[in-house]
């Protein structure tokens, strides 16, 4: 182990970090999940995406904020717990690893699907097994060698992305159909069936347990700023264009699909990409596009595990997770969480054989909750900061949110409403009780296990630029 002690090595880039988040974010949720999103908006889905989209810039901002001034790798678990109390920083870092557990395993499950694609005889389990195992592996190098296997995931994926949208673009300006294709491409099909909300505001809000479902995972940004070589510089460069960049690659990637067939032939039975390809008729589509996928559910399992791994490594040091989940390796690696999430993710093997194949929207629905929670929580824990800082007269902040505060209060609202939409739909309500029976069973956790430094709020440095600077002239000045 670490003879140093329980410290992580500082080895991610602005490269590594923007790409990490990326990776964690653009998955399953975009390449299948949107079709869930579609069937029930339409058309109408890209505002859904805007919407979502402009909201969860202004979470990233505030913990944006809040990991320049504490870069810890505990993130927003140890800011509600420095901010808002003890508890209110067990429940949030727990059910945040509950949410990458439930994605990953949700990922890992797509991934034998895709390999099934090519080899239908092998059996799915197999396929899981195996990138489990790689995928620990990789978690347990050191997080430089991490952050660049992440890095390239996430290019094949983002660059197959951007073709398509180019590829999809060209279809619809130049009108290009393949013969023996079904479909005719056109931006007519965005308000030809049943117009540009087919289903009304009904449909839109039913959209978005689906749509903050596909944003998920962006919250990375925050627990990378523990192992961030210059998190000063690093988490606003990533904080300013990642969100911006996938809001983009959303909204474009759907409104291409929607263009090309009309919205209601996107079924779901398969990703959007591989169905949509296959009915322009074009060779080779599902299997360069299959290759995509697999990409994508890689890059979003890697993320999970690191994400889960970190918050879990920032717990024990709270006092709120057993110590073992402290240990460090010789490579600066908290390896009793990989083999945690490692697994978690054995069980979701054994689970899967019992799932039924419609059961995504559940999960989503189960994420959705979790990750909205968790942004609720970094919302607040960035109001309390502020009003510490307006309180106490402390170090203007290096990265300070804009339009505060009226923006971080409508965003609020918004995530808030996120969470009452749960409950409204049939088909996500059990969303809202797995979530709050969930929030139940850590707070009495909280009562009955935690103990001595668990208690007390967790203390942070304040590596703010200015409060560095004072810092400094006092250490000078004395005697």
């Amino acid at each position: 182990m670490n003879s140093k002690g329980p410290v992580l090595t500082r080895g991610l880039n602005a490269r590594h970090i923007r790409f990490m988040a990326l990776g964690s974010a653009i998955g399953t949720g975009l390449f299948y999940g949107s079709s869930s999103a579609i069937q029930k908006a339409g058309p109408a889905v890209l505002l859904a995406y805007i919407i979502a989209g402009a909201a969860v810039f202004m979470v990233m901002r505030a913990l944006g904020e809040l990991a320049v001034r504490h870069p810890v790798s505990g993130s927003f678990g140890q800011y509600a717990s420095r901010y808002l109390g003890p508890l209110a920083g067990f429940i949030t870092g727990w059910t945040y690893v509950f949410e990458m557990a439930i994605v990953a395993i949700a990922d890992v499950t797509a991934f034998s699907i895709y390999m099934g694609f090519w080899f239908q005889d092998v059996p799915r389990w197999i396929w899981v097994l195996a990138i489990i195992f790689f995928l620990a592996a990789i978690n347990l190098l050191s997080v430089k060698v991490f952050g660049e296997l992440e890095f390239w995931f996430s290019l094949v994926k983002v660059s197959a992305i951007i073709a398509m949208i180019a590829g999809g673009a060209a279809i619809i300006v130049f009108g290009f159909h393949m013969e023996g294709g079904e479909a005719v491409p056109g931006l007519g099909n965005l308000v030809d069936h049943g117009g540009f909300m087919p289903n009304g505001w009904v449909g839109l809000l039913a959209a978005f347990a689906v749509v903050m479902f596909a944003f998920g995972g962006i919250e990375t940004i925050g627990v990378t700023a523990g192992e961030a070589a210059n998190p000063g510089k690093s988490i606003p460069a990533a904080v300013n264009t990642v969100p911006l960049r996938i809001l983009l690659f959303y909204v474009l990637t759907i409104g291409v699909l929607m263009a090309l067939i009309p919205w209601q032939e996107i079924t779901g039975e398969t990703s959007p990409f591989v169905q949509i390809f296959d009915s322009l008729g074009i060779p080779l589509a599902a299997h360069i596009l299959n290759a995509v996928v697999i990409t994508a559910a890689l890059s979003a399992v890697n993320s999970d595990i690191f994400g889960a791994g970190r918050v879990l490594f920032g717990l024990s040091q709270q006092g709120h997770a057993p110590a073992v989940f402290g240990k460090i390796s010789r490579s600066g690696v908290p390896w009793m969480t990989v083999v945690l999430m490692t697994g978690v993710l054995l069980v979701g093997v054994v689970l899967n054989a019992t799932i039924p194949e419609d059961v995504f929207l559940l999960i989503a629905s189960i994420a959705t909750f979790a990750t909205v929670w968790v942004w609720l929580m970094i919302l607040a824990s960035h109001v309390a900061m502020k009003r510490q800082i307006a309180r106490k007269q402390l170090a203007p902040s290096d990265f300070p949110v804009p339009l505060w505060p009226l923006a971080s209060i409508l965003t609020g609202a918004f995530m808030l409403g996120v969470i009452v939409l749960l409950g409204i739909y049939p088909d996500t309500r059990v969303a809202l009780y797995v979530g709050g029976i969930w929030l139940v069973l850590l707070a009495v956790a909280f009562k009955l296990w935690v103990r001595g430094k668990g208690l007390d709020r967790a203390v942070l440095v304040d590596e703010s630029s200015a409060a560095a600077a004072a810092q400094s002239t006092t250490s000078a000045t004395r005697p």
